[in-house]
């Protein structure tokens, strides 16, 4: 590509190689199916400065990102996702230590919750978690209503409800009207989570931008 010397190197132009592709998606994109899916529509104005050329990159590659960590959420065990949300938890500043937290989390079937979590190190309130880990379908009010059921009997007035998929414009009505605080965080916002809080991901590359430094090049007169 660098031989031909093009005029501009944006995301139009690196998709016609297949290993930038699979780059995007993190694995190969051999149908036009996986070039769809790969990435988001990137704004290849020619009057865009290079800064924002990258920025609309960066934000494909979130995109891309975003959905590997949902899929390989769903192919790892119900017991690897209890673990990852105890991992996003602390790494939030929920619950103290993970092993505080782990202790906390572990007991599924609580009066209808997957777990509690101190919100804060000295343990002055909790915070009861329901996930559930859903490939398809989106969770229902009755799914959070349930939840909400069981906070009621246990004296609680938090809870997070995860889920790997979406919730319905019901289920998130239905929290807005309660006493409750309910926080309701679907799969997007899981994943946003985890890479804001670098939880399951890694820093590959960074780039740092340099500018003219206006003050070194004043001269006094």
């Amino acid at each position: 590509m660098l031989a031909q010397n093009p005029v501009k190197i944006d995301n139009q132009l690196l998709s016609k190689y297949p290993g930038f592709l699979s780059f995007v998606s993190g694995r190969a994109a051999s149908t036009e199916t996986n070039v769809a899916t790969a990435t988001e529509p990137i704004n290849t104005d020619m009057s865009s400065t290079p800064e924002e050329q990258i920025e609309s990159a960066a934000n494909a590659l979130q995109a891309s990102l975003r959905s590997d960590l949902i899929e390989r959420i769903l192919q790892n065990t119900p017991s690897f996702f209890e673990r990852l949300i105890i991992d996003l938890l602390v790494a939030m500043g929920y619950g103290g230590t993970r092993k505080d937290a782990a202790t906390q989390l572990g007991k599924s079937g609580d009066g209808g919750v997957d777990g509690v979590i101190n919100e804060d190190a000295l343990g002055l309130d909790r915070v009861y978690v329901q996930a559930k880990r859903y490939s398809d379908g989106s969770v229902g009010r009755p799914e959070v209503q349930a939840f909400v059921g069981s906070l009621v009997g246990l004296g609680a007035s938090k809870g997070v409800f995860v889920t790997t998929s979406e919730f319905t414009a019901q289920a998130r009505e239905f929290v807005h009207r309660l006493p409750q605080r309910i926080v309701l965080i679907n799969g997007e916002q899981l994943a946003d989570q985890m890479m804001e809080h670098k939880v399951g991901v890694r820093t590959s590359r960074s780039i740092e931008f340099k500018r003219i430094d206006e003050d070194f090049f004043l001269e006094e007169e």
